[in-house]
């Protein structure tokens, strides 16, 4: 069964920017911190640091955008909110990696067909803490389906965006980061609701219906 979203890629965008909006200096300090964090990590010889802390770092950074889409939330300390869950975090991401790779070896573009559907995974597991790996992996699987060619499209627009930050002398970065991860945050909200029917649930609820 296919959960295609029907919000534009524009329009993903520019709610991912009201948001960051409303604390411009709280969302650049976040995406800052996170980019010297990762940096510091990725310079741990033999990749060690990439491997074994990237997991945590991206489930924080995806806590901390969906605070901000849901809550207006900007705290600084939900960045470091994935050490704790650690270990699930870990395997979500080494499990997401090798799967990945095992693709990848048959043909590139069954490897870039996964990374897509798996691309939810980490948020997955912001929601629910305790799923195990291979589920988190699998609902982001499902929720992708319908939606891969979408979040593809928005990949492509990060992407000349990035190019675009590069005339700036790396300034622009500062304010694409934050608003690149507030959207994706919000992507993943927005396939959530289609996937679970929440907008559905909420008519009934207002209008009474089955009652």
């Amino acid at each position: 069964m296919k959960y295609p979203i029907t919000i534009s890629n524009s329009d993903l965008i520019s709610q991912g920017k009201d948001k960051a909006g409303i604390n411009w200096g709280q969302a650049i300090l976040g995406s800052l911190i996170m980019m010297i964090v990762s940096g510091v990590v990725g310079v741990i010889p033999f990749a060690l640091g990439s491997l074994l802390l990237a997991g945590p770092l991206g489930l924080g950074y995806a806590i901390w955008a969906l605070k901000i889409v849901r809550e207006d939330d900007f705290k600084l300390d939900h960045l470091f909110d994935g050490f704790k869950n650690f270990g699930n975090a870990l395997a979500t991401y080494l499990l997401n990696v090798l799967l990945i790779l095992l693709w990848s070896l048959l043909l590139i573009v069954p490897g870039i067909i996964k990374a897509l559907a798996y691309s939810q995974a980490l948020y997955v597991l912001a929601d629910e803490p305790e799923i195990g790996p291979m589920d988190a992996l699998k609902k982001s699987e499902a929720m992708m389906n319908g939606n891969k060619v979408k979040y593809f499209l928005l990949g492509l627009i990060f992407m000349l965006l990035s190019f675009a930050c590069v005339l700036t002398l790396g300034i622009g970065f500062l304010f694409l980061f934050p608003v690149m991860q507030i959207t994706l945050a919000n992507f993943y909200n927005e396939v959530k609701i289609n996937y679970t029917g929440e907008d559905r649930i909420n008519e009934i609820e207002q209008t009474g219906e089955g009652e």
